[in-house]
């Protein structure tokens, strides 16, 4: 998953991205170190980044 890169490229704190896609810091956290989540906050995250799922979930091997 991009949380991470994405989140610094929009200049969002965990904070802001957590207030914007309605979770928790400490889930937005725990995603983020994980590298996984479920389907509805990963729509709640690329809803609130202004990206698709795809953009959100696919990274480069």
């Amino acid at each position: 998953m991009n949380v991470q890169k994405l989140r610094i490229e929009k200049g969002f704190t965990v904070q802001q991205l957590a207030d914007l896609s309605g979770l928790s810091k400490r889930t937005l956290e725990e995603i983020i170190r994980r590298d996984k989540c479920t389907v509805d906050n990963a729509i709640k995250i690329a809803d609130a980044l202004e990206v698709t799922l795809d953009e959100l979930c696919r990274t480069e091997d």
